[in-house]
């Protein structure tokens, strides 16, 4: 005769199939966040931004010095495919320009300026 009293160890086949099904679940969401982190996003740094007419543009040349709205010690506006993530302050690293975060948008903030 069958006993039907089960230890806590012990999995009926149901049971079984199930932490099976939900294992290989888990595997798969895996492997879809692993293709999201591989899709490249182009990141801007935003110094600034004009309007000038067709003519001013056609005097531009070597030296030409075109002034922006933004002025010098502004924090600079970082974003991800167009959409705002996060805003910084200029620094020099190793001689190249790089951006300190000085604030990041939170993702709820995101997802409000989306709608």
């Amino acid at each position: 005769m069958a006993d039907n009293n089960q230890t806590a160890t012990e999995l009926t086949p149901t049971q079984q199939a199930g932490s099976a099904k939900s294992g290989k679940a888990g595997k798969n969401e895996s492997e879809n966040l692993d293709l999201l982190l591989d899709i490249p996003l182009e990141i801007t740094i935003e110094l600034g931004r004009t309007k000038m007419l067709i003519n001013d543009l056609l005097k531009l040349g070597q030296g030409s010095i075109i002034e922006l709205t933004k002025e010098a010690g502004d924090t600079l506006e970082i974003l991800a495919n167009n959409r705002l993530i996060a805003k910084g302050d200029v620094v020099v690293v190793n001689k190249k320009y790089g951006i300190r975060l000085t604030e990041v948008i939170s993702p709820m903030e995101r997802v409000e300026k989306l709608g």
